[in-house]
């Protein structure tokens, strides 16, 4: 039975499934929580940091198709989905303008951003999706092999590490286009 059919027929299986999540998932989601509640905020943010969540989401969801589809066989042909997709989303991600009311610090070395929900709504669908799917091949370990269900979960974990990275990528072209500025000034 799928997790999404047992919570709609059963949805106090839900305790059941939280009380047998180890108390690091709890910790981990916790935290990305804060950060993602952190980024409604404006705020000023190192380059170094902009840089952090997309590595970080992209560690959980490599780690997702690793830790769900390993034992297929067909690891590397998931993982070059994962890269195709992640291209593909970053390529069209990349071109669109960052945030209004974004700013580079040159002096700095930091970007203002604005409060957005989007970080946040980035980081709850990484992780719901490795959860889910964690919790799903739990109860049923076969659908590990169907490979219609590896293929939509690679893909949907590579556009959304793709998106992540562009995201980081938009705010650091200001960066490079505060960068001549800064040159002529001192000129």
């Amino acid at each position: 039975m799928l997790l999404t059919q047992l919570l709609s027929q059963h949805p106090e299986a839900i305790i059941d499934i939280v009380r047998g999540t180890p108390a690091w998932v709890g910790l981990l989601f916790a935290a990305l929580l804060w950060l993602g509640f952190s980024a409604t905020r404006g705020r000023d943010v190192p380059a170094y940091r902009l840089v952090l969540l997309p590595v970080a989401m992209t560690g959980l969801a490599l780690w997702g198709v690793q830790s769900a589809f390993a034992a297929t066989g067909h690891l590397a042909a998931l993982l070059a989905l994962w890269a195709v997709c992640a291209a593909i989303a970053l390529a069209v991600g990349s071109r669109l303008a960052p945030p209004a009311g974004t700013r580079w610090h040159a002096a700095a070395r930091s970007a203002h951003l604005p409060g957005s929900w989007v970080p946040m709504g980035l980081i709850l669908a990484v992780f719901l999706m490795k959860y889910g799917i964690g919790v799903q091949l739990a109860m049923e370990p076969p659908l590990a092999h169907d490979m219609g269900f590896a293929l939509v979960v690679t893909a949907l974990y590579g556009l959304l590490s793709g998106f992540f990275a562009a995201r980081a990528l938009c705010v650091l072209r200001l960066a490079r286009g505060a960068a001549p500025a800064l040159h002529a000034q001192r000129a």
